[in-house]
């Protein structure tokens, strides 16, 4: 079993820069592909980007390529996500999960999740 808990999340004005953080606790976290979402008010996790086992692979949703940097460090047992350019839009709660298989797009391939680090652009 695998515990996961998100932060870093906080107040920045459009234009500015975040960095998440995912550290986790107990065993398979270096087998397990890694991903962020995001959950604004009223709407439903949307994918944000995922990294594969080794770390070469990488994924992003459309609207955050160029902008949002996913990587992780095995040793450490931590995801992040660096996000840059933000905007009033990426206003949400980040959320870290794993996932064994099936695809990396659903929720529904995802284990285990944080309990989120919230993010808000302001204006």
């Amino acid at each position: 079993q695998v515990q996961l808990v998100e932060s870093g999340g906080g107040l920045v004005q459009a234009g500015g820069s975040l960095r998440l953080s995912c550290a986790a606790t107990g065993n398979g976290f270096s087998m397990y592909r890694l991903a962020w979402f995001r959950q604004a008010p009223g709407k439903e996790r949307e994918f944000v980007s995922a990294i594969s086992v080794s770390g070469n692979l990488k994924y992003y949703a459309e609207h955050v390529k160029g902008r949002f940097t996913i990587s992780r460090d095995n040793p450490k047992k931590t995801v992040y996500l660096e996000m840059n350019s933000l905007k009033p839009e990426d206003t949400a709660a980040y959320y870290c999960g794993t996932s064994g298989s099936g695809s990396l797009y659903s929720i529904r391939s995802y284990d285990y999740w944080g309990q989120g680090t919230q993010v808000t652009v302001s204006s």
